[in-house]
């Protein structure tokens, strides 16, 4: 685990375009687990993008803002994460397919915030899971809002809100 080499770990959030849920997710952690190092990618993406207004306006409702944010394709460089945290289901399957050495390491979110240990090494709580083997679930899903309204990235927002603020709860302190 690069936490104990005095390396922040590294989170990386994952969903389609790298462009609405893995931003706000992102971003969302970012603020409040500072100690750690958090990314995002897409696993089907056009590069340098900046978020949609939608997505902006949505992290704005919570008090978040990434002025910087362009979308990035997830590349061999992410694969290293000590999480992978994907949206959704189908996002798990690609990285099974595209880069099975770091499927050990990758969940969806609300998978994550159901069964990760709190206490322990991260490496070894995430280890615990299974993660490479365990059957997805259609219930794992964070609904996308693409071409979606306003109402939908708020929502999706909302959501994101209550499951990243628990995974920091049981992530804990970076050290």
């Amino acid at each position: 685990m690069r936490g104990a080499t005095g390396v922040p770990p590294t989170i990386c959030f994952l969903c389609t375009g790298n462009a609405a849920r893995s931003v706000m997710a992102r971003a969302m952690f970012a603020d409040r687990a500072p100690d750690y190092r958090s990314v995002g990618a897409g696993t089907l993406v056009i590069e340098g993008l900046p978020m949609s207004s939608r997505t902006r306006n949505a992290m704005a409702g919570l008090g978040l803002a990434d002025p910087d944010h362009r979308s990035s394709q997830f590349v061999t460089a992410d694969v290293s994460a000590d999480l992978i945290v994907a949206m959704e289901p189908s996002h798990v399957a690609w990285i099974r397919r595209h880069h099975g050495e770091a499927a050990a390491r990758t969940a969806t979110l609300p998978r994550l915030v159901r069964d990760l240990p709190s206490d322990g090494p991260l490496a070894e709580r995430v280890a615990s899971l299974g993660l490479a083997a365990v059957e997805v679930g259609s219930w794992e899903e964070v609904v996308d809002p693409a071409s979606g309204e306003q109402t939908d990235f708020d929502a999706c927002a909302v959501t994101l809100d209550g499951l990243v603020g628990r995974l920091v709860e049981l992530l804990g302190p970076a050290c």
